[in-house]
């Protein structure tokens, strides 16, 4: 039986590019091993596999019996259902160490840098092995969307040099032109529900034994979501009144290098602890913040320890 390799629930390119590229690279090291995604892929996502020739992956959320690699993530509220009944052989992410545990040694990539993509081209370099075409592509499409096109605090120097090798064995000429590309799908939110737009791309934590959920959709300008901000909060409530103290959502503008954060909490002050500032309403301007994983979720961790 084939190796699963499969990102975090509610799955971004990352996740899903990572595990299509680690499924490469775990079977040409002799380990059959297959991609499969833990939801429906987001708008963006089915644009880069489409444009580099992938389909999407099989959806699995069962870990039973299965032998598994995690990449984008480490968190067992983030992984598939009953992952202790199965075996996992490693990890390949670019997030801080989640609770996820296991009773024997496995191997383990984990980089401080802005995408899991800009580490598994690190993986296919050291183990000599060659990227192929169409991966270097998806992979190159998701640090340019991780790292918000740099924009991203996450950014690291490594991310800019994967790019550019994994642009040349692509054969992409204009990088940014691609970019932009990619977040006008993004963009897009016209047609779709309140429900998908909170889910596209979001987490769930658990902050000094509360359950938090963080969502994130970017934007090329803010005011493509003036007419969904009402249904957006009405969303985040009732995703909260399932058994969370608190969801926030990001409103990124990938332009004005900033968020709006929408708040439904049980404790609002939560918020002015994390951030310094008081919300107006259910809604905070966040000037320069475009990265739930360094500048969000963190600051929400200490303020639940506080």
């Amino acid at each position: 039986m084939a190796i699963v390799v499969v990102g975090h629930k509610n799955p971004d390119t990352d996740t899903i590019a990572s595990a299509i590229a680690v499924a490469d690279l775990w079977t040409k090291r002799g380990m059959e091993a297959k991609a499969i995604a833990q939801g429906e892929i987001a708008p963006e996502t089915a644009f880069v596999l489409k444009k580099f020739g992938f389909s999407a992956p099989e959806i699995v959320t069962d870990a039973t019996d299965q032998q598994i690699v995690l990449v984008d993530h480490t968190d067992l509220s983030q992984s598939l259902d009953n992952l202790e009944k199965g075996e996992i052989l490693g990890v390949v992410d670019h997030h801080k160490l989640g609770d996820v545990t296991t009773p024997n040694p496995l191997e383990m990539w984990v980089w401080p840098v802005g995408c899991t993509g800009t580490v598994i081209k690190a993986m296919y370099d050291f183990f000599g092995i060659e990227v192929p075409q169409n991966i270097a592509g998806i992979l190159l499409c998701a640090i340019l969307s991780d790292t918000v096109m740099y924009k991203s605090p996450t950014c690291t120097p490594q991310d800019k040099e994967a790019v550019e090798a994994l642009a040349k064995i692509a054969g992409v000429a204009d990088v940014m032109a691609l970019g932009m590309e990619m977040f006008k799908v993004k963009s897009a939110v016209d047609g779709a529900s309140a429900n998908e737009l909170v889910f596209r791309d979001y987490k769930d934590f658990d902050m000094s034994g509360n359950k938090v959920g963080i969502g994130q959709l970017e934007v090329v300008d803010l005011s493509m979501l003036d007419a969904h901000k009402d249904a957006l909060q009405a969303e985040i409530e009732k995703v909260k009144a399932d058994g969370r103290h608190s969801v926030f959502l990001l409103l990124t503008d990938i332009m004005k290098e900033g968020s709006e954060m929408l708040i439904a909490s049980d404790d609002a002050s939560v918020v002015e602890k994390a951030f310094g500032k008081a919300p107006a309403g259910k809604s905070i301007w966040l000037d320069g913040v475009m990265s739930r994983k360094k500048q969000v979720a963190p600051n929400f961790i200490k303020a639940f320890e506080g």
